[in-house]
Formats: structure tokens, C-alpha cells, sequence
């Protein structure tokens, strides 16, 4: 397997940058002069091999622009090389210098050029007004992920087959496990992320890490940040009971957690998700899940996406090391007003990752119709959340893009993009228009509006908005949009409010919106002329 960093011309243009002589008492360091902004950067350096560097070599490197510094943990690459890697997220000259147990690795210092941000790099996904996502430079994030957990653990062919669909796919982000999951009566994974000889025996070396198999990982990362996709790195889960993995004792789980963030935190797109299904790897403790949270926390120096997928049992998503809350709950956007709650509850961002999937197994969460897939999108959207597909298609050579990626074969990812491509034409986030009283209705207020009908099918609707934002002899315009068929209908004239009572503008005239009374369709109403309202309240990415 080639090393993943070739895709970098970084690399292949790397130059000394404060690289000293070599000896046998100087390692050779190798660095970029010039990287752009939100890119990573790499050193490599030349160190000891015997013993066991894994557990006895530490390394790590301060990088400063002279208005702030990070400090940066380094790995153990094998074969006596040490990488530690920094994401900038400053132009200007920076500088960095080494610090090690090792003398031959210490005090190795020097600078590089941080250049603008390229075309498509848009830096890393944050928090954004408590309940939504954007890029560091203020691009709004609309997560619509899709689930492929083992796609990197399979043969070639899958990998750059879930590649190429994924680069005709609305979905930019994957849920995708770090460790594989174990399913019996297939092939072994090609690579496992620890030294062994038999899996299946579980004699792994656990103080021993297998480059190779972070090398695969970083691969598919790097390639899903060329599409523009987040990866969403599940750490833990309960279907490789088989590896052993879960059974890992506190020191190994600590040392396998700081390995990872060393390597993978200075990609950009890279999200932390601790567990699939947390509450089912029995072998874990509450003070374990917390203590996970705690480490990502304190040695990823980017602050990366951080959050934990359900079982039967939810998280407590209230503490503070939890940045926005991933959920399994297919219920709760069957109707938009089930969606909205867990907003409520924990103030920030909500994604549906796992809704039931599209599909034709027995089992019920496998078997969605794509119209239910499409119907769930929808009402998590006008909720003000997200929602996350999967596919669950049988296939003769069990290649199920839930679990192998691959190939794509339901409906619903083609009407998910029609979805998202009328999110990223609204200006502002979609949020809770009257959520006491009328769940359908999302958008900003005065502003645009999506009302999602879902299962109705009304024949016409009394044009209605709520108070906020709306004021006497504001003009609007209305949309049908049918969410199965994609097609998108001007309704003739606009419409010209007037106060109805204490909550609603109407209609001047008493007009309604006439309807076709199939369900599935929703109305898009954007407000005609006029600055916009609520302009002063945008808030700054956190």
C-alpha cells in the first residue's frame, strides 16, 4: 500500500526547512516551506527504532505564529520514523521547534510560509449559532451524511467504487468505523490497527500500532476531503467483540485514543464520533465514555466535531466535552414536532445519523421505503435538525453500502440531493418558526419559510405566518415544491400580509395556497424586497 501523503504535492515538493545536517546523532528532518491555510502540515524525522518506540519515544512539537501557539503531539511511524502533523489556521511565517525524550528528535526548529486557503478549502466544520454547522471562514455546513462502516476495511474494488459514488452523491459526510466490524463468513480485513498473527485468536500485540493500517485509514480520509465530505471516525463499537477490541484495558484504550489523535485530528474533515451504539459495548463504564470525551478534548489542539451514537440508551449530551448531539432514533422524525424536542432539551446542533435505513431486509431497520427515507429528511429539516440516510439493500455478494459502501441502488439519494440543494438556496439556517403550535413551519422569521405537509395531503392552505418578523404590507412569494417528483412551482402573484390577530399575519386578500392533496409536498415562501430583519443577530462561528 502506497503512503496515503503522496496525494499531498506538499509532499512531493518538500523541501529542508531548518533541517540540520545529518549524523548519527541528528536525525534528519524533512518539512514543507509553504503550506495554505487550514492544509496540514508534516514533519519527518529520522529516530530510533529499537526497543519499543510506540511506548518509550515521546515527541511532539510547539508551533507558534507569534500570536498564538499549539502544542502538537507526534507518532511513531515505524521503521525509525517519527511524523508529527499541524493544521494552521493562520496565514503567516510560522515557526515550530521539537521537544523529545529522545535527544536525536529535541529542539529541532524551524519556519514555513502559511499561504490563503485554496479553492474548496473552506477549513474545518464548527458549531454554528448553537444549533447549526459552518466552515471556519463562515461558508454554511449542511451535514447530510450518509453511513458506510466498513467501506475502508474491504478489497480495492469497493473503495474506489464507494468513492466514485459517494462523488455522485449529495452526501458529504460518512459515518465510517475506525477499527472493522466483524462479519463472519467474509474475508479478513486486509489490515489491523495493531500488530498481530491471528486475529481470530486475539493475539494481538496491544502495545504495538500497525502503521499500515493507519496509512489505509488516512487514505480514504484524504480522499473524502477532496470531495468535499466529512469523515465522521467511529472509535469504539460492539461488532468486532470477535477482535477483541472492546475488551482493550484502560491504558491500552488511553494509548489507543492519543495514537489516534495524533495521527488523524490535523486532517480537516475529520469528525470524532467515541462510539456506535455506546450503550451495548458492555464491557465499558460511564466513567470510561467520559474519560474518552476528556482525552479527545484535551490533545486534539483543534477542537474537532466530538459526539456519541445510541443504543436503547442516550448519553447525556449536556456535558460540555459534547459539541452536538448524534442520535438513533427513527421515530422521532417521523413528525417534524417529535424532531424539535431533543433541540430543546440540549441546546445544540442535533443529527438524526441514524433514522432506520432504506432497504429491503427483514429486520426492521432495514426495510424503509424511499419515501419514508425522503418523508424523515424532511421533517427533521423543518425541525431545525439533520438527518443521516443509509441503505440496506440485499445483494448476492452481501455488498450493502451500510456496511461495504460500494454502489448505491435506492431512491431516496437522489430526491436527499434535491433537499439539499434548496437548504443551500435560502439564506440563514432553517429553525423552529411557532414549534408550540405548528411543527410543519421552518426558516427565519420574516425572511423564508418551509412548510413541510408530510403525509397530508390538503387541498389548499390558508396563507398564515407567524408574527415574528412579519410586518403590515410585507410581500411574499410562494413555491409548491412536490419532494418525491423534484419539481418546483411558482404560485402566480405574490402574497401581501396584514395582521390577522396576536399571532398570525394573513393575506390581505384571503387568498390560500391551492394545493395538488398528495402528500409528500411542502411550500417554499421567501419575503419579496426589504432588508433583512433579523441581520443584527447573526452570531459568530464558535
Amino acid at each position: 500500500m502506497n503512503y496515503p501523503m503522496k496525494a499531498f504535492s506538499i509532499f512531493l515538493l518538500a523541501v529542508a526547512a531548518g533541517v540540520f545536517v545529518p549524523s548519527a546523532a541528528v536525525a534528519s528532518l524533512t518539512a514543507p516551506s509553504e503550506v495554505e491555510q487550514w492544509d496540514l502540515i508534516e514533519l519527518t524525522l529520522e529516530g530510533p527504532s529499537e526497543g519499543n518506540p510506540f511506548l518509550e519515544v515521546r515527541i511532539s512539537a510547539t508551533f507558534s505564529d507569534g500570536f498564538q501557539s499549539k502544542v502538537v503531539d507526534g507518532f511513531y511511524d515505524g521503521d525509525g520514523v517519527y511524523r508529527i502533523r499541524f493544521m494552521p489556521d493562520r496565514t503567516g511565517t510560522w515557526t515550530y521547534v521539537t521537544h523529545s525524550n529522545r535527544s536525536r528528535l529535541t529542539n529541532r526548529q524551524g519556519r514555513f510560509t502559511v499561504t490563503p486557503a485554496g479553492e474548496g478549502n473552506h477549513g474545518p466544520v464548527g458549531v454554528y449559532q448553537t444549533f447549526h454547522f459552518a466552515y471556519a471562514d463562515g461558508t454554511p455546513y449542511f451535514p447530510v451524511g450518509t453511513t458506510a462502516y466498513n467501506w475502508l476495511h474491504r478489497n480495492d474494488r469497493l473503495r474506489t467504487e464507494t468513492i466514485d459514488t459517494l462523488a455522485q452523491s449529495p452526501f458529504n459526510k460518512v459515518r465510517m468505523l475506525l477499527y472493522p466490524e466483524d462479519e463472519k463468513g467474509r474475508p479478513l480485513p486486509p489490515e489491523f490497527p495493531f500488530e498481530g498473527t491471528d486475529p481470530r485468536a486475539r493475539e494481538w500485540d496491544f502495545e504495538r500500532f500497525n502503521p499500515a493500517f493507519f496509512r489505509r485509514i488516512e487514505e480514504g480520509i484524504l480522499a473524502l476531503r477532496d470531495l468535499g465530505i466529512e469523515a465522521d471516525v467511529i472509535l469504539f463499537h460492539k461488532y468486532g467483540e470477535d477482535w477483541g477490541f472492546e475488551s482493550m484495558d484502560v491504558e491500552t484504550d488511553d494509548r489507543y485514543l492519543k495514537y489516534v489523535v495524533a495521527r488523524l485530528a490535523a486532517f480537516r474533515n475529520v469528525w470524532w464520533s467515541v462510539a456506535n451504539e455506546w450503550d451495548f459495548v458492555r464491557t465499558k463504564t460511564m466513567a470510561d465514555w467520559d474519560r474518552y470525551f476528556e482525552i479527545l478534548r484535551d490533545k486534539d489542539p483543534y477542537g474537532r466535531l466530538r459526539s456519541i451514537h445510541n443504543g436503547f440508551r442516550m448519553y447525556d449530551h449536556n456535558k460540555d466535552w459534547v459539541t452536538h448531539v448524534s442520535i438513533q432514533n427513527g421515530a422521532a422524525v417521523e413528525e417534524s414536532g417529535r424532531a424539535q424536542m431533543y433541540r430543546d432539551v440540549y441546546e445544540k446542533p442535533v443529527v438524526y445519523d441514524e433514522v432506520k435505513y432504506e432497504g429491503d431486509l427483514v429486520q426492521r431497520w432495514g426495510n424503509l421505503s424511499a419515501e419514508e427515507m425522503v418523508h424523515r429528511f424532511w421533517a427533521g429539516t423543518v425541525a431545525g435538525t439533520y438527518v443521516g440516510h443509509g441503505e440496506c439493500y440485499q445483494h448476492p455478494t452481501r455488498e450493502i453500502w451500510l456496511t461495504t459502501g460500494g454502489v448505491l441502488r435506492g431512491e431516496s439519494p437522489s430526491r436527499i440531493a434535491f433537499l439539499r440543494d434548496i437548504l443551500e438556496s435560502v439564506p440563514g439556517r432553517v429553525n423552529p418558526i411557532d414549534k408550540w403550535q405548528d411543527p410543519t413551519a421552518g426558516g427565519v422569521h420574516g425572511e423564508h419559510y418551509l412548510v413541510y405537509f408530510g403525509r397530508e395531503a390538503p387541498a389548499e392552505w390558508p396563507f398564515r405566518l407567524f408574527r415574528r418578523g412579519v410586518a403590515e404590507g410585507q410581500e411574499y412569494a410562494v413555491e409548491i415544491i412536490d419532494t418525491w417528483n423534484m419539481t418546483i412551482t411558482p404560485v402566480e402573484g405574490t402574497f401581501v400580509v396584514t395582521r390577522e390577530d396576536g399571532y398570525h399575519f394573513v393575506d390581505r386578500e384571503g387568498r390560500s395556497v391551492e394545493l395538488p392533496g398528495k402528500p409528500y409536498h411542502a411550500l417554499r415562501i421567501r419575503r419579496v424586497g426589504g432588508d433583512s430583519v433579523f441581520a443584527a443577530e447573526e452570531l459568530p462561528l464558535l
